[in-house]
């Protein structure tokens, strides 16, 4: 399957972008680190750039995560472990941790953002096979150790927002983390607890801390661009339906980057963020916000992979099923999983 066959038509309003050299990197990283974190970097720093060692000094640097276990329970083919552990002292966050029962040596892991949903993790790290968006069940039962951490604006880790949960109360979650980071966006809360997980996934015994992915759909999607750009242990990214322009979806809302970035003149985009992450291997799953108007973002990405050699390892598949997950995109999806995470 060709993953870098273009549409036979751009809509008018595509994006226009140019391709990135790879000269140009290192200023768009410092750009970014600055707009998200606003030069208030947390304790360790934030995660490994494309090119460097994995066992830098800042992950050693970072707090303690104290993981701890609270509960397991399975299938007959997939175990699920429930854990709360520290994204920073006195913040702790939830997650579940899904891996194939009775498998040996060391696995592939993958963080698995959840969408949209007071159901957060049960979603995407769920047991019931029959639901689309369980990508944690998906990945475990393919051989792959998941976690599925809680995004923070669902509270912290045994909290239980209201069943209507919505704008205010994600407005009020991002307010109590800007009480502890008054330069924070919303995303750099997110990118942290990404790094978090992640370091939580290369701390097990049952994961190949070289063979590290991120999955997300719709919200998960958005967290699936970030974290790979900004943490270089991160090899493999998949990425669905999540509006990667910043005018395809809603990144300007407070939980994300903020209306900022609708000021005239704001000259970051997400391309950049694919040039951070370059040569980490990258998939869209493109259905509705991901349309034709997200190619120009694949296509400007695709002379910098060529540049470091890794010409195949980015790439989009378009499905025509909305904004969902469906199982012809979770083929490809997890087939570009093993193919750069199992070799």
């Amino acid at each position: 399957m060709d993953l870098q066959q273009p549409p036979p038509t751009l809509p008018p309003d595509a994006p226009k972008l140019a391709a990135i050299a790879p000269a140009d990197v290192a200023q768009w990283r410092k750009r970014w680190t600055q707009f998200l974190f606003g030069g208030e970097l947390p304790q360790g720093g934030p995660g490994v750039p494309h090119g460097q060692s994995s066992t830098i000094a800042a992950r050693d640097a970072r707090p303690t995560l104290n993981v701890r276990e609270d509960r397991r329970d399975g299938t007959n083919d997939v175990e699920r472990i429930h854990i709360t552990y520290d994204v920073e002292p006195g913040v702790a966050t939830e997650a579940y941790v899904l891996r194939p029962k009775n498998a040996t040596g060391k696995l592939p892991g993958v963080v698995v953002f959840h969408p949209t949903s007071t159901q957060t993790i049960e979603r995407s790290g769920g047991l019931d096979a029959s639901v689309d968006r369980n990508m944690g069940i998906h990945l475990a039962r393919r051989g792959y150790v998941a976690i599925v951490p809680k995004n923070f604006l669902w509270g912290a880790a045994g909290e239980a927002p209201p069943a209507n949960a919505g704008r205010k109360y994600y407005e009020g979650e991002v307010a109590k983390m800007q009480q502890r980071h008054p330069k924070w966006k919303g995303m750099a809360r997110m990118v942290w607890d990404g790094i978090r997980a992640v370091d939580v996934l290369v701390a097990r015994p049952d994961v190949d801390p070289a063979r590290i992915g991120c999955i997300g759909h719709s919200l998960g999607a958005k967290e699936s661009v970030f974290l790979p750009a900004f943490d270089g242990r991160v090899k493999a990214a998949v990425s669905s339906d999540g509006g990667i322009g910043l005018g395809l979806s809603n990144w300007h809302d407070p939980w994300y980057l903020g209306p900022e970035i609708r000021a005239p003149g704001f000259e970051l985009e997400n391309h950049q963020l694919l040039a951070m992450m370059a040569p980490c291997a990258f998939l869209l799953a493109a259905g509705k916000d991901d349309n034709e108007r997200s190619w120009p973002f694949i296509a400007s990405a695709l002379p910098l992979w060529k540049s470091l050699g890794a010409p195949g390892a980015v790439g989009w598949y378009r499905h025509t099923a909305g904004h969902n997950w469906p199982p012809d995109a979770q083929e490809v999806g997890y087939e570009f999983f093993d193919r750069y995470l199992k070799r």
